[in-house]
């Protein structure tokens, strides 16, 4: 017998939707409520923190007498035991986070943003409106428009030295197309101040300068490998893809996760890739010798969403880092992978985070907050939320520019928005 589509009733299918909206509004109170408790949290602790954690309240009050014998000697004690509580609730550095642009256009949520290495004043963003768009970072100008997937762009990441861009989507493709941008047309546009936004017509690019196909399911991520002659893709049907970029023929397929494909990510100097999976485990591929080698790493219990190497410049041997939905983020030694050296506790669940030169790693969570942490696990700081300059919706990815002085970090969310923030670090 041969199996025939069953077509949903209008009525069934009316009152599906009217309660997933229902269940989605339930969802966002709920993380309303998450996120007015944890300040409130925060709050007492800080007052906490002012109240029992400062060694003036165990200095002797100049008109009582001074303690003697073993109240001398308990004194002291709790002194040094304060003293030892405070430090460790200091942290080694701080920033001063604020808000500078926003980015909207988009007509759904946002899955990735990225930028240029090529020190370009420009921010790329991808969504699942079936777009990914180029934006002036200082003005919010949208500068390009790509319309040639048929499906969500769930990533986007620039060439290293080419104006290219190369984005994966749930249309089971990966493009790469041509991301060049006239800056100079901008500034005559900024000249004519008769010009409103909705006068601004957005170029268009619907044809990808080259298509990978291969995949059996969403492609979630893909990514240049050293040099960019190949790429390196991650896709629900459980495995990942290399591929040559100048013919886009598929030479290898990386198979051996036992669920879907979340992530894929290179070296930025050495030709290794590591990719995640939703089996809470991530793989590392080197491809360094004519035999590939693959290891296992299984630091987590749930989901892992993101792993990506250390950038470039950063001290220290180098490192990888792997992000959860189990609510943690772990720093790994590269050489020396038995166990994580440092293990960040999150607030919620952990999407697509970034990794500075200086070691300073943003982590967008499913609570709509992005936190700083260093590479120790010291929290920095977090990204101010106000009234009007903050993410309505969960943040799904964050990315570091390391040459721009208007804006250093950026944000993207459901709500349909990408952020630009400036962010100070200082050391105490």
């Amino acid at each position: 017998m041969h199996k025939t589509e069953v077509d949903i009733p209008p009525s069934v299918r009316k009152r599906l939707i009217h309660l997933f909206g229902l269940i989605e509004k339930e969802f966002e109170s709920v993380c309303q409520e998450n996120v007015i408790l944890q300040e409130k949290v925060e709050s007492l602790t800080e007052k906490v923190n002012e109240k029992y954690l400062t060694t003036e309240q165990f200095q002797v009050n100049s008109k009582q007498k001074p303690p003697t014998g073993q109240k001398l000697k308990t004194a002291d004690k709790l002194k040094a035991q304060t003293s030892k509580i405070v430090s460790s609730f200091k942290s080694p550095s701080a920033a001063n986070c604020q808000f500078v642009k926003e980015y909207g256009g988009h007509r759904d949520g946002l899955w990735d943003l990225a930028l240029p290495r090529t020190g370009q004043p420009v921010i790329g963003t991808c969504s699942a409106d079936h777009t990914a768009r180029i934006w002036c970072i200082e003005t919010g100008t949208p500068l390009l428009q790509y319309t040639g997937h048929t499906g969500s762009i769930n990533s986007i990441k620039f060439h290293p030295i080419k104006d290219l861009a190369l984005t994966s989507s749930g249309d089971q493709t990966i493009h790469i197309w041509q991301a060049a941008v006239n800056l100079d047309n901008l500034r005559d546009r900024e000249s004519d101040d008769t010009e409103t936004e909705d006068d601004r017509v957005v170029p268009i690019l619907r044809t990808p300068s080259c298509t990978f196909l291969g995949h059996n399911g969403p492609v979630m991520a893909s990514d240049w490998l050293l040099g960019g002659d190949q790429i390196i893709t991650a896709s629900w049907d459980r495995t990942a893809n290399l591929y040559d970029v100048e013919t886009s023929e598929l030479l290898h397929s990386l198979t051996g996760h036992d669920e879907e494909l979340t992530y894929a990510s290179s070296h930025h100097s050495q030709k290794l890739v590591v990719t995640a999976s939703r089996d809470t485990t991530f793989r590392l591929w080197d491809f360094r010798e004519a035999i590939n080698s693959v290891s296992v790493f299984q630091g987590h219990t749930d989901t892992v969403t993101c792993a990506i190497f250390t950038s470039a410049g950063l001290g220290g041997e180098d490192k990888l880092v792997s992000g959860s939905d189990d609510r943690s983020i772990k720093v790994w030694e590269l050489r020396n992978m038995r166990s994580p050296i440092t293990t960040i506790r999150a607030e919620s669940g952990v999407n697509r985070f970034a990794i500075a030169s200086n070691g300073v790693i943003a982590i967008p969570h499913d609570n709509r907050q992005v936190v700083l942490y260093d590479m120790t696990g010291q929290r920095v700081n977090r990204i101010p939320r106000t009234a009007r300059n903050r993410h309505r919706r969960m943040v799904t990815a964050v990315a570091w520019s390391e040459d721009n002085s208007f804006a250093n970090l950026f944000s993207c969310g459901f709500d349909r928005l990408a952020l630009g923030w400036s962010v100070q670090l200082y050391k105490d």
